[in-house]
């Protein structure tokens, strides 16, 4: 069984660049926030799991639509409009 001591570096910064754990990393990003918020809203700490209870239910659809969103405009896919299969009009003689 390996360590993640003696695992390469390489491996390590793979992982970190990966898709899925910046996904990871955003996420955790905005269950912390959300847990701020409610324990200054109720006055007293809520703790992770129920901030993160509540997120789920009540913020991750809307969190991860925004997100996918801002992903495609960043990318340049989001700002086109959608093919319909026309060809652009062509000035007439």
């Amino acid at each position: 069984m390996t360590s993640t001591a003696s695992e390469p570096a390489t491996n390590r910064e793979f992982v970190k660049q990966s898709s899925l754990y910046q996904e990871f990393l955003a996420e955790r990003e905005e269950i912390l926030k959300h847990k701020w918020l409610e324990s200054e809203r109720l006055g007293y700490d809520i703790g992770f799991e129920r901030a993160l209870l509540d997120w789920i239910r009540k913020h991750r659809e809307g969190w991860r639509a925004a997100r996918r969103q801002q992903q495609l405009v960043a990318s340049g896919q989001g700002s086109q409009p959608p093919f319909t299969g026309d060809k652009p009009n062509s000035p007439s003689a």
